[in-house]
């Protein structure tokens, strides 16, 4: 079975490093040309586009923290490669300290939700206008995958502005999937555990905190960033073409024991 998406053009956020790297190279890979964002990691985003050639992909530095930004890149997605079939929403921001509610700063709240839930919003419009009035390529007129996590759906102590807004991803899904199915554009999910990126190494690297997260992973292991991107291919694939408003459990059990 390939998984091939040969002739398609898709976007993805956040794709310098981590899951957003991997997907990329898979999408890449898979036949697909890419328009990624990044925010800072230029030195990274570069060599990525060389190492898979500038006909393949192109990378755009975007602040995806209100909701211009993200309009611009599917504007800059359809310009580039002349159309769009696909969106992966994977940025996002989890701050790390933990803090109490009572205590949580109105700034940190707006930021959180600025960057976790209304870019993905302000992606999401033009995307779905774009898929809409495009000629299709095979059954599927679009896909979107956004990223949420197991805190979107057993919350996250001391973490409330970053669990509401992965939970909010998830009612996304739900709902848009339902509405966009006549349309043939498939919304989906995928909803990481833990997983080995430069946003989590300040936590694994510390001993004690490390060992407190793997004991609650039945797996015993954290996730590698290809594992998540693996199943973000597999749902915008025609091997896929059954599966619409679900959320992809990619946590190594852990959604089932926290």
């Amino acid at each position: 079975m390939q998984l091939s998406l040969s002739g398609k053009v898709a976007l993805v956020t956040g794709g310098s490093r981590g899951i957003g790297r991997a997907t990329v190279r898979m999408f890449v890979e898979a036949g697909a040309r890419v328009l990624f964002s990044y925010e800072k990691a230029r030195e990274k985003a570069d060599q990525l586009v060389a190492e898979l050639g500038a006909e393949n992909c192109a990378a755009l530095a975007s602040d995806l923290s209100g909701l211009e930004s993200p309009r611009e890149l599917v504007t800059a997605a359809v310009r580039r490669f002349g159309r769009l079939d696909i969106l992966v929403a994977n940025h996002g921001v989890w701050p790390r300290q933990d803090v109490p509610i009572e205590q949580m700063s109105d700034a940190q709240w707006r930021q959180t939700v600025a960057v976790n839930l209304d870019s993905v919003f302000a992606l999401i419009k033009p995307a779905v206008a774009q898929m809409k009035k495009q000629e299709k390529r095979g059954a599927a007129a679009g896909h979107m995958v956004l990223l949420s996590s197991t805190a979107g759906q057993r919350g996250e102590a001391f973490h409330a502005d970053y669990a509401a807004t992965k939970g909010a991803l998830i009612s996304l899904v739900k709902g848009l999937s339902t509405e966009l199915a006549p349309d043939a554009i498939y919304v989906n999910c995928v909803a990481p555990g833990w997983v080995d990126t430069d946003m989590s190494a300040p936590i694994l690297r510390d001993q004690a905190t490390r060992e407190e997260v793997l004991r609650k992973i039945p797996l015993g292991r954290v996730a590698q960033p290809e594992e998540i991107a693996a199943p973000v291919l597999f749902l915008c694939t025609e091997h896929a073409g059954f599966i619409t408003g679900e959320i992809f459990n990619v946590n190594g059990g852990a959604v089932l024991v926290g």
